[in-house]
């Protein structure tokens, strides 16, 4: 197939997808650091999927939580709200979305390459790689400082360790992966195919180690589940011994997952090919795909997929938006955000005069 004729982020995706996704009620959002794009995509009457991107330069981690969401880019994190109200009439075409996520805030964090995010009872957790700790998203500084493992003895900004997933539970982190247990600048490259860990994060006990890069620790039902990029795994990890069982197997690296329902969602994503970190991992042995996986939790079956044929290489972070089928979203690089006004009781368009 010549990618190059067809229009930017086209893919093919299994004749089950639309209506998985209608019965869901719900819109699938991912982040492309690569593309540096958010991406909303929804299905259209229970028979097609429409994509919605937008621009964030190098997004990355994405937090969700009730009418909120909040992005990790390059330099800053954007927390956006929703409004159903002005949804109703925002686009050419009146009545088309039934969401709108607004701009709210920017926090001007610097480039310290936050990964996972998620609210939990303090605020807004991130995971902070490039200073190898779990940070606060803060209003005074960069960041707020949390917890750091116990193997890292500085606060430098020199990604020793490459920590990376973040579980939480009952609104505080659990679990963390990083890619090593390593203290000194990017150690952690040095085995980077056996080096993961996970971590507990109130007693810094190491759960698992020797994984394959692990990335998106989930708890899911008492659960924890993880993703083992450099095998294509999806694994079950047992907290108490350590063990873990292998649920199931994907073409592509994986990170990035969510879960509704019965269903989870994980990003595949390719390798660079300039990479000398990935270029010996065990998936690189057969090609590899970028989009989503649809896994049926119960059976370990992958049941739907949407594959990018273009424009996307790599995806980072995967979530679910509850009771919106159809969203739309307005980054702060498009003016429309500055004519939307929403108090606590109403919402309105202002009008330019």
């Amino acid at each position: 197939m010549n990618t190059q004729s067809l229009p930017p982020f086209s893919c093919s995706i299994s004749s089950n997808v639309p209506e998985l996704l209608w019965n869901l009620r719900g819109t699938l959002a991912i982040t492309t650091y690569q593309a540096g794009k958010l991406i909303f995509i929804s299905s259209i009457n229970n028979k097609e999927i429409i994509q919605l991107p937008r621009q964030y330069d190098k997004a990355m981690g994405l937090a969700v939580y009730q009418n909120k969401l909040a992005i990790a880019t390059q330099y800053e994190v954007q927390v956006l709200a929703n409004s159903n109200d002005l949804a109703k009439n925002y686009g050419t075409k009146p009545g088309s979305y039934d969401g709108l996520y607004l701009p709210r805030a920017t926090y001007y964090s610097g480039e310290i390459d936050l990964h996972d995010m998620a609210w939990g009872n303090e605020g807004l957790w991130a995971v902070n790689t490039r200073f190898s700790c779990l940070s606060l998203i803060n209003e005074d500084y960069s960041f707020k400082s949390k917890w750091i493992p116990s193997f890292i003895t500085d606060l430098t900004p020199d990604d020793r360790c490459h920590l990376n997933g973040m579980a939480m539970e009952r609104g505080k982190p659990k679990y963390v992966t990083a890619l090593g247990t390593t203290n000194e600048p990017k150690a952690w490259r040095s085995n980077v195919q056996n080096g993961g860990a996970l971590i507990d994060v109130e007693t810094k006990e190491i759960i698992v180690s020797g994984l394959p890069m692990p990335h998106s620790p989930r708890l899911y039902d008492g659960k924890l589940y993880a993703l083992c990029s450099a095998t294509g795994e999806l694994i079950c990890v047992d907290t108490t011994t350590g063990k873990y069982d292998v649920i199931t197997k994907l073409k592509g690296f994986l990170r990035g997952m969510c879960k509704k329902d019965d269903i989870l969602f994980i990003g595949l994503s390719k390798l660079r090919q300039s990479s000398s970190t990935f270029r010996d991992l065990p998936i690189t042995r057969e090609p590899l795909s970028c989009g989503i996986a649809a896994i049926h939790l119960p059976t370990g079956n992958q049941i739907g997929y949407i594959n990018y044929e273009n424009s996307v290489e790599e995806i980072y972070d995967v979530q679910f938006l509850e009771d919106l089928r159809r969203p739309a979203i307005l980054n702060t690089l498009r003016e429309e955000h500055r004519r939307a006004l929403v108090t606590e009781s109403n919402s309105f368009w202002s009008i330019n005069e």
